[in-house]
């Protein structure tokens, strides 16, 4: 109801320029089409109330051809819209509106002959001088170049809007396609998380059931924190860090001293966002490409910079055998990143480090 009240006061306020402005064009056009007449002179020299008729048709002409020239637009624009056949639709307009021009100038000439003048209206009408006949037609000339100028109006209006909704439109497409994919791109995470930690469940149960019990519970945590976060596209770092260290303690199970972490991250830093699971993935990307044993651990490190970026920077010693990787980790961040229009990760890799540099979002 708010929306449609705004618009038809902005429909209101339109229409009010347009007729203000098109009475003051009457007399400025009327003017400079012929500056040497002494029209101005006569019309200021003649009494007060035909002075105030005078005034009172201009306003009531330039009401008529205001707002018939809006019904002729509206009207077009469902039958002959401009972006599919301009030619046609000025002509249609251009007629109609010459036709109202005419219509309107005969309404208010019949006021003038049999209202105003009276009885003798006719015959003075027709015995009028050749300068009255030539104001007249100035004043006819004037009216089509008016009415020409509200088409002109309406005309750039109605683009405008045109323009404006289908760039709305077009933005609103884009966004429910980037949600679609976004949330295609997560529900990817979740039968990946599911296998990775199943796998590891069942094995300890058969070892030890009170540790398979503790792990079930820990990971009954981190996955009920997954669903809650799952619709989201962003989510906090101190969120993420919460899940992150859940899932370092279902490592630190299953791997012992396989792997040790270091994680040091400025406290002013968790108020920024960051894809949900970024950290996960790169956690897990690191721990599928190299060894993990007692002997030589791998040591994976999560800081901040200055920039108030996350590095996370795990030491190498690859796999002898890499089983072909299944296109989620760094591919799942990278397209995220992409898709909310942010900065891409920075990767960089020697012989000792491979590190992975993620932006962090207001």
């Amino acid at each position: 109801m708010v929306a449609t009240n705004d618009t038809f006061i902005n429909n209101r306020w339109k229409r009010i320029v347009i007729v203000v402005s098109s009475f003051f064009l009457m007399y400025l056009i009327a003017y400079v089409l012929d500056p040497y007449s002494d029209y101005l002179p006569k019309f200021f020299q003649q009494p007060l109330k035909d002075i105030l008729l005078n005034i009172f048709t201009t306003l009531v002409f330039c009401v008529g051809i205001s707002e018939l020239s809006i019904v002729i637009s509206n009207s077009l624009n469902k039958r002959i819209p401009w972006v599919e056949n301009p030619g046609k639709r000025f002509l249609a307009e251009a007629s109609l509106i010459l036709l109202v021009v005419f219509i309107l100038h005969f309404l208010i000439t019949t006021f003038y002959i049999y209202v105003v003048d009276g009885a003798d209206g006719a015959n003075e009408w027709a015995t009028m001088s050749i300068e009255e006949a030539r104001g007249l037609m100035q004043w006819m000339v004037t009216s089509v170049i008016i009415a020409f100028v509200i088409v002109a109006v309406n005309t750039v209006n109605y683009l405008i809007v045109n323009w404006r909704n289908e760039t709305l439109r077009a933005a609103q497409l884009k966004q429910i396609a980037t949600e679609a994919e976004l949330q295609s791109l997560k529900l990817q995470l979740d039968p990946h998380f599911v296998f990775n930690n199943l796998s590891v469940l069942s094995e300890l149960i058969l070892e030890n059931q009170q540790l398979g019990y503790e792990y079930s519970e820990n990971f009954a945590k981190i996955y009920r924190y997954l669903l809650v976060n799952s619709k989201k596209n962003i989510i906090t770092l101190a969120e993420e860090m919460k899940f992150l260290k859940a899932y370092v303690f279902l490592l630190e199970q299953r791997l012992g001293q396989g792997v040790s972490f270091d994680i040091n991250i400025d406290s002013n830093c968790y108020n920024l966002q960051l894809p949900p699971l970024t950290l996960q993935l790169l956690v897990e990307n690191a721990l599928k490409h190299n060894k993990t044993t007692k002997s030589d651990p791998l040591k994976i490190i999560i800081k901040n910079n200055e920039l108030k970026e996350l590095i996370v920077e795990n030491t190498i010693n690859p796999l002898e055998s890499t089983a072909p990787g299944s296109g989620i980790g760094l591919n799942n961040i990278n397209r995220r990143y992409t898709l909310l229009d942010a900065p891409l990760p920075e990767i960089y890799q020697d012989d000792s480090v491979f590190r992975v540099t993620v932006p962090l979002l207001n």
